[in-house]
């Protein structure tokens, strides 16, 4: 009897010692992790049983000829120029139109030129005699350029943000007249919240681009900045940053080095500045780029950030685009003197001219080295890491018809702007999701499959989307043991339905913003407002792309992130 009393004390003292150490262990499971750690591992856990409740298919490879090239054909990327919309229009047959960026060719305090050409067209102005008119298209820079110099549209005058892309156009073939150097006057800044502008005071005494970059090199800020492709402000902090590394020689390797650098602690460059507005706002970022008359304009804006001026000054431009008339560039001509005699208290009213004191210490730029910065910019932006994409393409029956076949050209057409060295997979989804192409390096094989499987995509069936993210996660988890290094991100193509998903929104998004895979969507005559919250769960732009325009905005989203 006393050995069995002892045997069983044994034992229950064991299962009390086994119980207290599996305590400890699982109290202690993430000691020493961070959160992110911590998050992440989650995900995987729970990506793994979503996946075989989701059960995918895996399509047969179908292969297609890859045809090549020798130059761009830009004409057939772009939208119709009526998608840009014509802010103030002339009334008389006379008339000279101008391609103005946003800032001041919209409404309110943006719409200085609107109100200029409004004012000049009923001041009764005329050319010997005959009644003249402007005209104001609202276009972004990078747009307008695209336009002129692909020779598939052109209007009488350009007024870009900065001369910036006046240069980077006469590089391109544009051979532009100045009207006016300057119409209003504008600085382009980096926004800083102000508990990370105080601590660069603090550590340098200062605050400058040389002490930002510096910063976020370190890993001690996080910024964003807008495409250099599209933006006037993204350009110049661009050439800005280049310069900052090596003012001699901006295309130098130093100069390189350094951007790359700085680079690889950018979480993301935004398509647009209310993409990047919204990514501050959330508190993502500590700091981003915008021109001082919206930073004025907005007491928001003004509570949170400092303001730090940098690089080229923005200020607005007037040039004749070769394809002016005599009588186009007189009426040209005619608006500028009008509004130097006319529009000064406006412009100041609208928050321009308040920062002439700033100068610009950089040295004059070429326009040839804009062109070779856009390119050194998309060759280097990821710091030579490989980018890891998974294409999940929307098949279900709402995308018959026009939305499929436009997302079927774009994704074919837009391959090209796809780095070498890059990894690509294709997913598709309707009631069901189907692995169509595996992850693989996006050489020429991986093309010829990923294009003959993008040809052969059918419409039909409800809509799963959380399932094809899901499965397009896991595939990136996969390959990513293979390249750890890469950069995960997913694309996805749809209308924006969601109507037949095994796992719901919520644990989609846990697990996505666990794994922190940014989820680029793009939207085909979409419910834009569900494509935006998939976005936002890890700072990804959203693009609303019209059948009829989203060739142009996946170019220009590849060329920012592919």
């Amino acid at each position: 009897m006393q050995k069995k009393r002892i045997v069983i004390a044994l034992v229950v003292g064991m299962v009390m010692i086994g119980t207290i150490v599996f305590g400890l262990l699982f109290i202690t499971r993430n000691t020493g992790k961070t959160e992110k750690v911590i998050s992440s591992e989650e995900a995987q856990a729970s990506l793994g049983d979503m996946v075989n409740q989701i059960n995918p298919a895996t399509a047969e490879p179908i292969k297609s000829s890859v045809e090549y090239t020798s130059k761009e054909v830009e004409a057939e990327e772009l939208p119709p120029l009526d998608n840009n919309e014509v802010t103030c229009k002339a009334t008389t047959p006379l008339y000279a139109e101008i391609w103005s960026s946003p800032e001041k060719a919209g409404t309110g305090k943006d719409g200085w030129l609107c109100e200029m050409a409004e004012k000049f067209n009923a001041s009764g102005a005329n050319l010997d005699g005959t009644a003249v008119n402007v005209q104001v298209r609202n276009m972004s820079s990078g747009l307008a350029v695209d336009y002129i110099a692909s020779g598939t549209e052109s209007p009488a005058g350009y007024t870009p943000s900065s001369m910036l892309f006046v240069d980077l156009l006469n590089a391109r073939g544009g051979a532009t007249k100045v009207i006016r150097e300057r119409t209003v006057g504008n600085v382009a800044g980096i926004l800083l919240d102000k508990e990370h502008y105080d601590a660069i005071i603090d550590k340098y005494g200062t605050v400058d681009l040389k002490a930002i970059t510096e910063e976020v090199a370190a890993g001690e800020l996080t910024m964003g900045y807008t495409n250099p492709f599209t933006s006037t402000t993204g350009l110049n902090f661009l050439i800005s940053c280049l310069e900052r590394y090596d003012s001699k020689d901006p295309l130098s390797t130093e100069a390189t080095n350094g951007f790359k650098q700085f680079q690889s602690n950018v979480p993301f460059v935004a398509l647009t500045t209310v993409q990047m507005r919204d990514a501050a706002e959330r508190g993502k970022l500590d700091g981003f780029v915008l021109e001082w008359q919206l930073y004025q304009n907005e007491p928001s804006l003004q509570s949170n950030y400092q303001f730090v001026p940098f690089g080229y000054r923005h200020d607005n431009p007037l040039v004749a685009c070769k394809s002016a008339s005599a009588d186009e560039e007189a009426i040209l001509e005619l608006f500028a003197q009008y509004c130097d005699e006319n529009g000064t208290d406006l412009a100041n009213q609208d928050g321009f001219n308040s920062k002439d004191d700033y100068i610009c210490e950089l040295p004059e730029v070429s326009g040839e080295t804009l062109v070779a910065a856009q390119d050194l910019y998309k060759r280097n932006k990821d710091n030579g890491q490989a980018v890891m994409a998974v294409f999940v393409a929307d098949t279900s029956g709402s995308m018959s018809g026009a939305p499929l076949q436009e997302l079927q050209e774009s994704l074919i057409n837009s391959m090209r702007y796809i780095n070498d060295g890059n990894y690509v997979g294709l997913v598709s989804y309707a009631d069901d999701v189907t692995i169509n192409v595996p992850i693989a390096e996006f050489d020429l094989n991986q093309q010829s499959y990923f294009k003959g499987a993008v040809e052969n995509l059918r419409a039909a069936g409800q809509t799963a989307t959380n399932d094809g993210i899901i499965v397009a996660a896991s595939m990136l988890e996969e390959a990513l043991d293979d390249v750890p290094n890469a950069k995960p991100m997913i694309f996805l193509l749809s209308d924006g339905e969601a109507n037949a998903d095994t796992i719901s929104f919520a644990n989609m998004q846990s697990v996505i913003s666990g794994l922190r895979i940014p989820v680029y969507t793009i939207g085909y005559n979409a419910d834009i407002a569900a494509l935006q919250k998939i976005s936002s769960i890890n700072e990804a732009a959203s693009i609303d792309a019209t059948t009829d325009d989203v060739t142009y905005q996946l170019k220009n989203l590849f060329n920012a992130n592919m």
